[in-house]
């Protein structure tokens, strides 16, 4: 069966070429989503000597450097991946060009959210890490741009017959979970975080959304014209508030899991358990 072609990759990349160059604009944001996943990283006390940035944009790679971890960069976008300190490839992300075993690590920071085939990406993310190898990972999840994808509805609704798709699904916390289990990482963890973001207008939202290469690159994406009046429509939703700002959180799930290994714990089976967990309820009560 062929994987759904939800995503243009041109875009994509065309849009993250264009994010190379203006990444300061963003860069608090960029930095931010970056450090609550490296904090993760400080958690495990296992050493990791090789690992593989996926998408990270330069920021990834300087905070493994850091941690004296020698890191590959990989990016659907060379301008990206000129980006980091570190030796460098640019490539489809849905095809990785690895041999099995090949790294300790693979990280990705709110990069894999453009690929078509996630279940696909997570298996060979499991295939080139060694036994009991990490991957750490951040995606952007619902309902993060909630209020963006709303308002362009309702407006697109005033002022035309339908809705065309103009913002990008998002996965959910528990989708994330099923891919873990599904693509055979062992103690899965999928948790997840939140930076706490407000825009004063809706051309500001949009101008960031660019800076991050994170406009539209659906392949059903409208091509036309865009109806004159959705944008001041939609502005007038979102900016219609006491506070004189409006917020747009960035809900993302941060996803742990290991390459399996013998040396790992195994969860027990059925009936092999020692004690009786209404024993302790009791003896609480």
């Amino acid at each position: 069966m062929s994987t759904p072609l939800i995503f243009d990759h041109r875009a994509v990349r065309l849009h993250r070429d264009r994010a190379a160059r203006r990444q300061a604009e963003v860069l608090p944001i960029l930095q931010a989503a970056t450090d609550h996943l490296i904090d993760r990283l400080d958690d495990m006390a296992r050493p990791f000597a090789t690992a593989l940035d996926i998408g990270g944009r330069g920021l990834v790679c300087r905070a493994l450097a850091q941690r004296g971890i020698s890191t590959v960069a990989l990016d659907i976008s060379a301008p990206q991946a000129a980006l980091s300190d570190a030796p460098a490839l640019c490539s489809d992300l849905e095809t990785l060009p690895f041999a099995a075993h090949s790294f300790d690590l693979v990280t990705a920071c709110l990069s894999l959210h453009w690929v078509n085939d996630l279940p696909g990406l997570f298996a060979q993310i499991r295939h080139i890490l060694r036994p009991d190898g990490l991957f750490l990972a951040s995606l952007p999840i619902l309902p993060t741009l909630g209020p963006l994808r709303k308002a362009l509805e309702t407006a697109e609704l005033a002022v035309s017959d339908g809705v065309s798709p103009r913002v990008s699904p998002l996965p959910t916390q528990q989708s994330c979970a099923h891919l873990m289990q599904r693509a055979g990482f062992a103690l899965p963890v999928v948790d997840s975080d939140v930076l706490d973001l407000r825009y004063r207008t809706l051309g500001a939202l949009m101008a960031d959304l660019r800076a991050a290469g994170e406009t539209n690159a659906l392949a059903l994406r409208p091509r036309g014209m865009t109806p004159r009046m959705l944008f001041p429509a939609a502005t007038a939703m979102l900016e219609d508030t006491d506070e004189g700002s409006f917020a747009m959180p960035l809900h993302m799930a941060v996803l742990s899991g290991w390459a399996p290994a013998p040396t790992q714990p195994k969860p027990l089976a059925p009936g092999q358990f020692q004690h009786n967990l209404g024993e302790y309820l009791a003896d609480g009560a």
